[in-house]
C-alpha cells in the first residue's frame, strides 16, 4: 500500500504533516472553506485551492487502494498471486497501470485466444514462445490435431492467437507502447466529406504531434468527430514499437561459430504474432487510452481556465446604492424593462419597441425618461444579446445631458434562469421575458448573489464546456461557487436560499429551513439563533457560522468573519489594547502587535487565527470584492465602423481562453487580444497569467474586419 499522505505531500509540494492534518480534518467531515479559513494552524495555512486539489487526489488514491484490494483478492482466489506481483500492484500509483497489471488475470470474454485454449492449443503456443524447437512448427503442430483442430494451419492459427494475447497482456509492454506513442506519435485528422463546409475546415487535412497538440484543439477535434464531420486516426511509431517488442521477446542464441542467431523455426512465426498482437489487440486499446488521456488533460486545463474565469466573474464588485433599470434587448418582441431598487426589489416593469420592425424610438425615449424620473434611476444595465447594439444607440440618446450611465452586462444564462423553476418560484407574477430583465439588473447590483442562480455552464466564460465530462465540470465549478460565496460571506437576513446553500456545511434543505425560520420568526438577531433552525446542529453550526453575517445583531462580531469559537479571544484582545465592541462598530480598531508569538501564548490561541482576528477587527465586514476593478460606466456609444487602426480604447475582459482574451470595448462585438499580443516584455504561457475576467484594460486596435465582425487588439501595458 502506498503512503497516501506522503504521496499527496510530494505531488502538491507541501509537508507530510500538512497533508496528514488536512486529510484528518476532511475525514472528520469538515468542509474545505472551514478548514481553509478556521483551521490554518492545523494545516500550516493551506489555501482553498490547495485543499480542493488535495481532496481530489485523496478521493482518487482511496479509489485506487480500494481497487487494489479487489484485484489482489481476485488474483489470490485464482492461486496466481506471487510476492513480486503483489508488491508491484501495491506500489502502483495510477488506475491505468493497475489495470495493465490485472489484465492477464481478468476474466475474459470469448476471444480467439480463449477459444484456442479451449481446443487445447495453449501448450503448443508456449512451446513456440519458448523458442527451443529443433524442428519445424508444422511437425510440432501435428501433435495437437483432434476433433476440434482438424488441420495444421488451424493449430498454428490458434497458437498465434494465444501468443498475441500473451503479448497484449504484458503490462510493461503496454506501458512502453503507450509512453512512446505519446512522445513520438501524431494525430491525423481528415474530413469525412471534404466538400462539406463547416467550422472545422482547418482540420480537414491536419496532423500534429501528440506531444505538441494544445488542449483547445483536442476539444475542437473531439467535437468535430462527435458531429460526424471529422475522422481521427492515431499514427504510432511502428518501427520503434516493433523493434522493442522483438528485442524483448525474441531470444538470441549463439551458433557453433559464436554468431548471434534466432531460432530459425520460430522467429518468423513470433514476429508475425507480434504484428498481429499490436495491430489487432494493443493498438486499438492504446489509441482509446491515449485519446482518453488527451481528452482528460484538455478537459482539466480547460476546466482550470473556466474556474478562474468564473471566479473572477462571481467576484466582480457589486454596484451598491443604485436604482437600476434592467434592459433585455430584442427585435420583434420588444425590449423588456425592469426597474430594481438598491435592495434588488422590483419596482416596475415594461416593454418598449425601439428596434425593428416597430422602431418606436420616440415613444421608447419618453417611456424610459418617465421611469428614470419616477424612480430616480441612475444606472441602466443593458444585456449584450440580440439587438443590444440598436438598444445602446437609443439608450445613449435617452441619457444624453443627464447623470445616468449605462453598463453592458453579459446576459448569458439570463434566459436559462428565467425559465427555471427557481425563476418561477422567485417571480411567479412575471413572465419569462421580464424575469430576464430583472436578472440583468440584479447581476449588476450583486453579481455573486444573482449568478449563483444560474448553471455556471450557461454563464458564457468557458471554453468547449458542453463537450466535457459534465460530472467533473460540475464538481469543479461548484467548488468555485462555494469558495466565492464563503470568501464574501452572506447576510442571513437577506440572502436567498440559493445563495446560502453554497455556504460551508449548508445543504439545500437547511438553506430553505433558514428562509422559512426568518419568515416565521423575523430577522435573526445573533448567530447562536441559527442553532434553532431545523437541521443545524453543533457540527453544521461550527462549519457555517463564520460565513453567516448578521448585521442587525447587538454583537458586532456577528457581522464579521470572526468565528463564534473565537469571540472570547477577540474580546480579550480588544480589552488588552483599550478598545471595546463600540469601537469596532464605528469603523474598526487599529491594533499594532509587536510580538505576535507572545500575544498568541498570552491569549492561548494560535498565531494564524490571532492574525486573522486582528485583520478583521481593523476592517470589520470587509468585502474582498472591493479590491477588483468595478465595471466601466458608459454614456456614449461606438460603432464598429468608428474603429480605426491604432485607436486606443479602454475595455473590460469578458472571457479568457487558451489563445487569448476577448475584450468589450463598447461596440457590439468583443475584440480579441491574441496571446501573442498580451505583452511584448515576457513569454506568456497562458493568457490567465496576464489577465482575468473583469479586468479593466487599455487596448490598441490592430485590425477591423467589418464583414466578419472581427476586431484584433493588442494590450497596452
Amino acid at each position: 500500500m502506498i503512503d497516501i499522505e506522503k504521496t499527496i505531500a510530494h505531488e502538491l509540494n507541501i509537508k507530510p504533516w500538512q497533508a496528514d492534518a488536512a486529510i484528518t480534518l476532511i475525514n472528520e467531515d469538515n468542509t474545505i472553506p472551514f478548514i481553509a479559513r478556521y483551521r490554518k494552524e492545523a494545516t500550516g495555512g493551506l489555501n482553498d485551492e490547495t485543499l480542493r486539489t488535495l481532496n481530489e487526489r485523496l478521493n482518487y488514491l482511496n479509489k485506487l487502494e480500494d481497487r487494489k484490494r479487489q484485484i489482489l483478492n481476485n488474483i489470490e482466489k485464482q492461486g496466481k498471486l506471487t510476492l513480486e506481483l503483489e508488491q508491484e500492484i501495491e506500489n502502483t500509483l495510477t488506475l491505468v497501470d493497475l489495470e495493465d497489471l490485472y489484465r492477464p488475470y481478468k476474466p475474459k470474454k470469448q476471444t480467439r485466444a480463449t477459444k484456442a485454449r479451449e481446443k487445447g492449443l495453449e501448450k503448443l503456443a508456449f512451446t513456440i514462445y519458448d523458442q527451443k524447437l529443433d524442428h519445424s512448427i508444422d511437425i510440432e503442430a501435428e501433435k495437437y490435431l483432434n476433433d476440434q483442430v482438424k488441420t495444421i494451419e488451424e493449430a498454428k492459427q490458434g497458437a498465434n492467437d494465444i501468443i498475441a494475447d500473451m503479448i497484449s497482456d504484458k503490462a510493461r509492454f503496454r506501458r512502453f507502447i503507450r509512453d512512446i506513442t505519446i512522445r513520438k506519435g501524431a494525430l491525423r485528422i481528415e474530413a469525412k466529406d471534404k466538400e462539406q463546409s463547416s467550422d472545422y475546415e482547418m482540420y480537414y487535412n491536419y496532423s500534429e504531434d501528440i506531444s505538441d497538440i494544445v488542449q483547445h484543439r483536442i476539444l475542437a477535434i473531439n467535437r468535430g468527430e462527435k458531429e460526424g464531420i471529422l475522422k481521427v486516426k492515431l499514427d504510432a511509431p511502428l518501427d520503434n514499437i516493433e523493434f522493442f517488442l522483438e528485442d524483448e521477446i525474441l531470444i538470441n542464441w549463439s551458433d557453433d561459430s559464436g554468431k548471434i542467431v534466432n531460432n530459425k523455426y520460430t522467429t518468423k512465426f513470433i514476429k508475425d504474432a507480434i504484428k498481429d498482437s499490436y495491430k489487432r489487440l494493443i493498438a486499438p486499446a492504446i489509441e482509446r487510452e491515449i485519446r482518453t488521456i488527451l481528452t482528460n488533460v484538455a478537459e482539466d486545463k480547460s476546466i482550470k481556465v473556466f474556474k478562474k474565469n468564473l471566479e473572477q466573474l462571481l467576484m466582480q464588485p457589486p454596484i451598491v446604492n443604485h436604482t437600476v433599470l434592467g434592459w433585455d434587448p430584442a427585435f420583434r418582441t420588444g425590449c423588456k424593462l425592469a426597474v430594481v431598487d438598491s435592495y434588488g426589489n422590483v419596482l416596475d416593469t415594461g416593454v418598449v419597441y425601439p428596434t425593428e420592425p416597430q422602431k418606436k424610438i420616440d415613444e421608447t425615449v419618453q417611456i424610459v425618461r418617465d421611469l428614470i424620473k419616477k424612480y430616480n434611476i441612475d444606472l441602466i444595465s443593458l444585456g449584450n444579446g440580440t439587438a443590444s447594439r440598436e438598444s445602446e444607440k437609443v439608450i445613449s440618446q435617452i441619457i444624453k445631458g443627464t447623470n445616468v450611465r449605462y453598463v453592458i452586462v453579459n446576459e448569458a444564462g439570463a434566459s436559462v434562469y428565467s425559465a427555471s423553476p427557481l425563476g418561477q418560484d422567485e417571480f411567479p407574477e412575471y413572465d419569462v421575458t421580464i424575469r430576464g430583465a430583472i436578472s440583468i439588473a440584479r447581476r449588476l447590483q450583486d453579481p455573486l448573489a444573482e449568478l449563483v442562480k444560474i448553471d455556471p455552464k450557461s454563464i458564457g466564460v468557458g471554453q468547449y464546456q458542453h463537450d466535457m465530462d459534465s460530472k467533473k465540470l460540475d464538481q469543479s465549478l461548484d467548488g468555485v461557487i462555494e469558495k466565492s460565496v464563503n470568501s464574501v460571506g452572506v447576510d442571513v437576513n437577506t440572502a436567498s436560499a440559493t445563495l446560502m446553500e453554497h455556504v460551508a456545511g449548508i445543504s439545500k434543505r437547511i438553506a430553505n429551513n433558514i428562509v422559512e425560520y426568518r419568515e416565521e420568526n423575523g430577522p435573526f438577531i445573533d448567530r447562536n439563533q441559527l442553532l434553532k433552525v431545523p437541521g443545524i446542529g453543533a457540527k453544521t453550526f461550527e462549519q457555517c457560522a463564520g460565513f453567516m453575517r448578521i448585521y442587525e445583531s447587538k454583537n458586532v462580531l456577528d457581522s464579521t468573519c470572526v468565528h463564534p469559537e473565537s469571540y472570547d479571544v477577540a474580546l480579550a484582545l480588544l480589552t488588552i489594547y483599550g478598545y471595546d465592541l463600540s469601537d469596532v462598530i464605528n469603523g474598526g480598531v487599529n491594533i499594532k502587535v509587536e510580538d505576535i508569538k507572545k500575544l498568541s501564548a498570552e491569549l492561548a490561541i494560535d498565531e494564524w487565527t490571532l492574525t486573522d482576528i486582528i485583520d478583521e477587527l481593523k476592517k470589520p465586514g470587509r468585502d474582498p470584492r472591493e479590491e477588483l476593478d468595478a465595471p466601466i460606466l458608459r454614456n456614449d456609444v461606438l460603432e464598429i465602423s468608428d474603429l480605426k487602426e491604432g485607436m486606443v480604447l479602454q475595455g473590460v475582459i469578458r472571457n479568457v481562453v487558451d489563445f487569448g482574451a476577448f475584450v468589450d470595448i463598447g461596440v457590439h462585438q468583443d475584440g480579441l487580444v491574441h496571446i501573442s499580443q498580451l505583452t511584448d516584455s515576457q513569454f506568456v504561457k497562458h493568457p490567465l497569467d496576464i489577465v482575468s475576467v473583469g479586468d479593466i484594460v487599455d487596448v490598441k486596435v490592430l485590425d477591423v474586419d467589418e464583414s466578419r465582425e472581427r476586431i484584433g487588439l493588442s494590450m497596452i501595458i
